[in-house]
């Protein structure tokens, strides 16, 4: 019997769309992650956001209902499907799934709350959430990021450049908290021979520095994955060669960090 050819990847792309911008309330289809950006492997997952405006519709003269992300078995992909707000990765929750030999990881976009920090980003504000994966925290217009560098695949959906007042305002900001980690680590950690403690904290201040680095060129951040490299930042990794608890070496490698990341008092 002749093997059936697998459906490619744009193929399946296009197919995946579809399916999803048919659920109940789904206004928008994105793809995200390396798929989007062009640097996917064969075995990398397909990151893709539905938007969506609140649970309900009603409010605005439609009596259909909105987002239901139990809708997501429909689409007989098996796997995990949290409720919106559900899990410890994301503002909203997501479903982690399997579309025959490829992982796809479905990710609950509020469009009112996109727009939200659209405009917050605009004046130049933004809050920082602690989340997993993320050392310096999860800042809040990574939601505009995803907007400005996912593929749009269905929908009509806002693709904001960097705002001047986010760029001004972000790096003095992750510079400031860089700083206070890489302080409070030398006073604290450091001189107690608190290793584990102060090598974590450098860590932290980079992804922070790197932060700062990158709002100051205007490139939007969706993850923290190549966020120090990205930044020009990787020689943090040379501060920690042949670190010791000896509280005199973690001192000066709390300070060497300070110098190379540019926040040194």
């Amino acid at each position: 019997m002749a093997r059936v050819p697998a459906v490619s990847d744009e193929e399946f792309c296009e197919q995946a769309a579809d399916r999803l911008a048919r659920l109940p309330g789904v206004l928008g289809v994105a793809l995200g992650g390396s798929r989007a950006a062009g640097t996917a492997r064969p075995e990398s997952d397909w990151d893709v956001a539905v938007y969506y405006r609140g649970s309900r519709v009603a409010d605005r003269g439609d009596d259909r209902r909105g987002f239901d992300p139990a809708s997501l078995g429909s689409l007989g992909w098996p796997g995990q499907i949290l409720p919106i707000g559900g899990g410890i990765a994301g503002w909203y929750g997501g479903a982690w799934l399997t579309a025959g030999d490829r992982h796809v990881d479905v990710f609950y976009r509020d469009l009112d709350d996109v727009e939200h920090q659209i405009a917050e980003a605009k004046a130049g504000r933004f809050g920082i959430e602690q989340r997993m994966f993320h050392l310096a925290g999860m800042p809040t217009y990574i939601l505009v990021a995803e907007m400005a560098l996912n593929r749009v695949l269905r929908g009509e959906l806002p693709r904001p450049a960097y705002p001047p007042a986010l760029r001004e305002a972000a790096p003095p900001r992750w510079r400031a908290s860089a700083r206070a980690v890489l302080q409070y680590a030398r006073t604290v950690h450091a001189v107690r021979g608190h290793m584990t403690d102060t090598v974590g904290a450098i860590a932290t201040a980079a992804c922070h520095a790197a932060h700062a680095v990158l709002a100051e060129r205007g490139r939007w951040v969706t993850n923290e994955k190549m966020l120090i490299d990205e930044a020009d930042l990787r020689g943090i990794d040379d501060v920690l060669v042949g670190v010791t608890a000896e509280p005199a070496r973690l001192v000066a490698a709390v300070d060497s960090a300070a110098v190379l990341l540019g926040i040194a008092a």
